[in-house]
């Protein structure tokens, strides 16, 4: 009855999303679609509250079907690593064997990966494994890869968009360029795909892969040559409106930095950034390791 994309459509965030993707590995037979449909909803019974589709198991759960029980189960651990990872959508000219989990070097392998068909699939990275995952990408396949991929996180907080309608969105935005190079849209929050063309007008979402890359490579040298307490200085004075104050703390700030820091936002000229880059390069630090 239902697909095993189905499933991946009702996960409600990234625990989940995670916990399907597991089990589709190591337990297929739990998306078996030989089964019967359940009861229609009456009074206090009816099938699945989690699915819809499939009749309760009311012998290990009072809610869910077998499958729902065991996924709600698995994701009940899952909380604290969809914190720390991201979702990728592919919609590529081919799919290499360097996207599958057991291959790449060890710092760059996948957590969990699906192939939808021979052209899509879906995987789910650590945050600060994305820009050598890319880099790797482009290194092996790069000349001849063409597409487009999506970066989204693996949790929305207070976002009315779960991660399987985040999928969806993605799904319908795939369609749009066509497959003559390998393009990426970044994503920092799921409710950013309700309104994408404002984030595309701020020259934030599409890129070209390799520009992406040179982007996370930025962050990762941004994040390294700064402190914490630096890196909120640069932001707030960057994000002044009156030129004359902007360039007075400016002064102040780069007397205050060391010979590397001050050599590096001389040599960018981050002064004269938008403000909408300089937002880009600080979401993308939340997925760049940190390397002192």
């Amino acid at each position: 009855m239902l697909s095993r994309f189905d499933w991946i459509r009702r996960c409600r965030n990234g625990a989940e999303l995670i916990a399907v993707l597991d089990c589709m590995e190591s337990k297929p037979d739990l998306f078996s679609d030989r089964r019967e449909i359940g009861p229609p909803v009456y009074g206090a019974g009816g099938p699945c509250m989690r699915c819809w589709v499939y009749p309760r198991a009311l012998q290990s759960s009072r809610f869910y079907c077998k499958t729902c029980h065991h996924i709600a189960n698995i994701a009940g651990s899952m909380g604290n690593l969809s914190l720390q990872c991201m979702v990728v959508w592919g919609s590529l000219s081919r799919i290499p064997k360097l996207l599958d989990k057991n291959q790449g070097s060890p710092i760059s392998r996948v957590r969990c990966f699906h192939q939808v068909d021979d052209h899509r699939f879906l995987l789910v990275l650590r945050n600060y494994t994305l820009k050598k995952w890319l880099s790797e990408i482009l290194l092996y396949h790069g000349s001849n890869l063409k597409g487009l991929l999506f970066f989204l996180p693996a949790i929305g907080k207070n976002s009315s968009l779960s991660m399987g309608d985040a999928l969806c969105r993605a799904i319908q935005m795939d369609s749009r360029f066509p497959m003559d190079q390998l393009r990426v849209q970044f994503f920092s929050a799921l409710e950013q795909l309700k309104m994408p063309k404002r984030r595309e007008n701020q020259g934030m979402l599409t890129f070209e892969a390799s520009d992406f890359l040179s982007l996370l490579e930025m962050a990762a040298i941004f994040r390294s040559q700064l402190r914490p307490d630096e890196q909120n200085m640069v932001r707030e004075v960057t994000h002044l409106k009156d030129q004359a104050e902007k360039q007075f703390y400016w002064g102040r700030l780069m007397n205050l930095l060391n010979q590397e820091a001050k050599d590096m936002l001389t040599a960018w000229k981050l002064k004269q950034w938008p403000e909408t880059r300089i937002e880009l390069i600080y979401e993308l630090m939340n997925y760049v390791p940190f390397t002192p």
